[in-house]
């Protein structure tokens, strides 16, 4: 066999044919994915990976390959020397063999030369290094399982005719059926098992960095299925009637081999992120689904800047992730730009829905244009539809940081809606009211995007007075309650209720206001005076490990204030810096706050953390230019023409909203109650509790046509995080499945140096064009001069 393997590697590289087809290979791929303009251009594409080449290598492959396996067997018959062959002492197979391996060898010292397309994406990448080693190495795994295929194609090929031409062309033949032929039959019948016979989908789900043996058990398959072919047509006796019934053995047993590993198989996902293993949490949500879910990506169309070429292709891959784990998922992509004619009627029905566009900056060859997408999906199931946003916006982000956030979104926005769409409302919210609390027009927006998780109802406290047992008990019924900026001091008998629900496990978001202030003092008469707020709930919080302290948050960095310039027909608005909107950036990891928007708040407070046994999570703090304001003082918009001095902000990250989760101990344990219960508690199960310091971060305003969506500011057309803060904290509090914890998965999308790309781009171009036929040309030339040193002896 070894004999054989390098007679075939000494043959081809004799000859200047075996140059001029691996030449031929190098240059062609040199060209599209350095020079040539198109979607596999690594250059103009921006992206710090490999995928368009691992995208390009099959077709190219298809006619390298059949080019040299093609005079494996053929040129054998041609000359005659077959049958000399087959009276040596050597297992038709391993003859077989001797010639596979020769053939696959070749490819792969063709594919050598590529590796200097790593090196170049390594050091354009921004920063220098930023490739994902992992996923470019599962890449290549993929490429040489599907090298190995067609390699025993085109061998077993080259046994049907002693003319190398028809070899060759049966041989691209039957690599084209394999790789897409099946999966346009399987487009026909909508057979999802045709579609595993062929190539393309095991090719590209391991081109991604993902090993999976089913895909590698499939190759390997394929591969041994025509080698044994190949070694039962290379007899001088042709097939028999027995071999014929064994081939067809062999082939119902791969096939059934293959069927049972789709139930019993390991995946390897090589990515540094790990971002093609969806986590069990989202897989459960579509276990159970027997009917199809039905997904309409509205992220297609032509003029993509490369950024959102990316997020599309994330989109599509996640969305096979789901399809491959449950059948009923299934997704179209869809432009619905395409059709000039009604093109204005489908904008607006796709706003109708909420779908709103989003206009894209597009710079090429230098020039810039404007592009429009609709970033959105829909998701139907049993006549229910949900909307599903694709883009996850961020306040001063670029094109490039916007799809890394968006990208890193997306698992946790599609089980997000398959959630909706398959989990029914089964947990219970309680709002409260009675303390002042605000009212439901001004967290009107909050409760609609709730409700669509949870049951959702207003609760009193009142009817404690007359019977506090009876209301504990209906409390108990809720599975969390909100206090949304109340105003009005907690009794005793409250504060005991509310403890006792704690006590017993319920979980609470306390949303406080430790200082009386408000802008619409400021906005009628010019100033106000800011003083402390006694709710009587100072020692319910310090027993649990916080303290709401009634000082102001005065913040550099912060969101400005309008106010009107002028009189009359010449007034204008203007916009000045607020120091008392302070705008939190989260840069901690928890899944609350993990990727949101800046989240707004105004006259916030600060919150101290107190050592006991509860856990303290941190979720937002102010600014490392900050500073805290004591009450009482008088806040006057006059301030906004004061020059701020930046040495006074000395008191950074200042804590204003804090986690507790764990077992509490009651407020009123070793004190006198306030009234006696049949079953009271001192100490918790374990629980959850969120407190903020600052009530207006649920607060929508109100807009002529009744509430505006929470978090937008109508004076600067900026929507922040507040929404999704909130909602991630109710989710948090209230997720047993570990949802929300997607959100802390971290997927980074690298790009290249864009700068670095137009100043070196020639250079690179050069590299990756001219040099692996430099190093061609060397390895031909020293391989040829030590074979004629040797046979010159």
């Amino acid at each position: 066999m070894f004999a054989i393997l390098r007679k075939e590697i000494n043959s081809f590289f004799a000859s200047p044919i075996g140059y001029l087809v691996i030449a031929l290979f190098l240059l062609l791929n040199g060209l599209i994915l350095w020079l040539f303009k198109g979607e596999f251009n690594i250059l103009d594409n921006g992206f710090a990976d490999l995928s368009s080449f691992f995208l390009l290598a099959p077709w190219v492959l298809i006619f390298l390959i059949p080019a040299v396996s093609m005079r494996s067997f053929s040129d054998e018959k041609k000359q005659g020397t077959l049958e000399l062959l087959l009276t040596k002492p050597i297992p038709l197979f391993n003859i077989v063999l001797g010639k596979y391996l020769g053939a696959f060898i070749l490819i792969l010292i063709a594919l050598l030369p590529t590796l200097l397309y790593v090196y170049t994406v390594y050091q354009l990448g921004n920063p220098i290094g930023n490739l994902d080693v992992g996923s470019t190495l599962g890449s290549y795994f993929g490429l040489l399982f599907l090298v190995a295929a067609y390699t025993a194609i085109g061998v077993f090929t080259s046994t049907l005719s002693d003319n190398q031409i028809v070899a060759f062309i049966s041989a691209v033949f039957i690599c084209i059926v394999f790789y897409i032929g099946f999966e346009g039959i399987a487009d026909i019948f909508s057979s999802m098992f045709v579609e595993q016979l062929g190539m393309s989908t095991h090719y590209k789900s391991m081109s991604r960095g993902v090993l999976d043996t089913r895909d590698i058990l499939y190759f390997l398959s394929v591969t041994l299925f025509f080698l044994i072919l190949t070694s039962k047509r290379i007899t001088t006796k042709g097939l028999q009637k027995k071999e014929v019934l064994l081939l067809s053995f062999l082939f119902i047993g791969l096939l059934a081999i293959n069927a049972i590993s789709n139930n019993h198989y390991e995946r390897f996902d090589l990515t540094s992120d790990k971002r093609y293993t969806i986590s069990d949490s989202a897989l459960n949500i579509i276990d159970d689904v027997a009917s199809p879910i039905l997904i309409d990506v509205f992220l297609e169309g032509e003029g993509f800047p490369s950024e959102f070429r990316r997020l599309q292709l994330e989109t599509k891959q996640i969305l096979e992730e789901f399809a491959s784990h449950n059948k009923h998922i299934v997704f179209h992509f869809i432009d619905p730009l395409a059709d000039e004619a009604n093109r204005e009627a489908n904008i607006q029905k796709l706003n109708n829905r909420g779908l709103t566009p989003m206009q894209l900056s597009v710079e090429e060859n230098g020039k810039s244009s404007q592009a429009v997408i609709f970033p959105w999906a829909l998701a139907s199931y049993n006549d229910v539809t949900v909307t599903i946003p694709l883009v996850k916006n961020k306040i001063g982000a670029t094109q490039q940081e916007l799809v890394s956030h968006s990208v890193q979104h997306l698992e946790y926005a599609f089980a997000d809606g398959f959630s909706k769409l398959v989990n029914p409302r089964n947990k219970k919210v309680a709002f409260l009211i009675g303390n002042g609390e605000l009212k439901g027009r001004y967290i009107e927006d909050f409760l609609k995007t709730i409700s669509e998780y949870y049951n959702l109802a207003p609760f009193t406290l009142d009817s404690i007075a007359n019977n506090p047992e009876r209301t504990l008990n209906q409390l108990k019924d809720f599975d969390l309650i909100v206090s949304a900026k109340p105003t009005e001091a907690f009794t005793e008998n409250e504060k005991f209720v509310l403890d006792q629900y704690t006590m017993s496990g319920g979980k609470s978001l306390w949303l406080i206001d430790a200082v009386a202030m408000e802008k619409d003092s400021l906005y009628n008469t010019g100033k106000s005076v800011a003083i402390a707020r006694d709710l009587n709930l100072t020692d319910f919080f310090f027993k649990y490990g916080v303290r709401i302290n009634p000082v102001l948050i005065n913040d550099l960095y912060s969101a400005p204030i309008t106010l009107a310039i002028g009189e009359g027909s010449e007034a204008r608005f203007q916009q000045f810096p607020w120091f008392y909107s302070p705008l939190v950036n989260p840069e901690g990891h928890h899944p609350i706050v993990n990727n949101i928007n800046l989240v707004k708040f105004d006259f916030a407070n600060q919150i101290d953390t107190l050592k006991n046994s509860v856990q303290k999570t941190i979720l937002l703090q102010s600014s490392i230019l900050s500073k805290t304001d004591g009450t009482p003082r008088e806040i006057s918009l006059e301030m906004t023409t004061m020059e701020p001095d930046p040495k006074l902000y000395n008191k950074p990250h200042q804590p204003m909203a804090v986690l507790l989760e764990g077992e509490f101990t009651s407020v009123y344990n070793n004190r006198v109650k306030p009234f006696p219960l049949s079953k009271e508690k001192n100490t918790s199960k374990p629980t959850k509790m969120i407190v903020v310091a600052d009530g207006d971060v649920i607060k929508n305003e109100l807009g002529k046509n009744g509430p505006i969506e929470l978090g937008f500011d109508r004076s600067s057309g900026q929507l922040y995080g507040n929404k999704e803060f909130l909602l991630n904290a109710v989710n948090y509090l209230l997720d047993d499945n570990g949802l929300i914890n997607i959100r802390s998965k971290e997927i980074e999308v690298s790009f290249l140096d864009y700068q670095k790309v137009g100043l070196e781009k020639t250079k690179w171009q050069l590299f990756n064009i001219l040099l692996p036929l430099v190093i061609l040309g060397v390895f031909g030339f020293v391989f040829n001069f030590y074979r004629k040193k040797k046979y010159a002896r």
